[in-house]
């Protein structure tokens, strides 16, 4: 497999938007659990699904993305 094909590109794209959507995800988790006072060990769960959620979100937005810049040659 060459190093700079295109599933190569899309794999690197689903996992840096992974991070990067886990990193907001859990953020903007911990504020709103302490924002709307979730009670207890609840928060974690609700920063758990944020973060997860999160992740997914902006790792496929951004796989797709590389997936549409794949065939283009620069």
């Amino acid at each position: 497999m060459a190093r700079d094909s295109c599933f190569v590109r899309v794999m690197s794209g689903v996992g840096l938007g992974a991070c990067i959507g886990g990193a907001v995800g859990a953020v903007y988790g911990s504020y709103e659990a302490f924002r709307y006072k979730v009670p207890g060990l609840l928060k974690i769960r609700h920063v758990g699904q944020t973060t997860v959620g999160s992740a997914a979100i902006f790792g496929l937005f951004l796989g797709a993305g590389s997936l549409i810049h794949c065939g283009k040659s620069y």
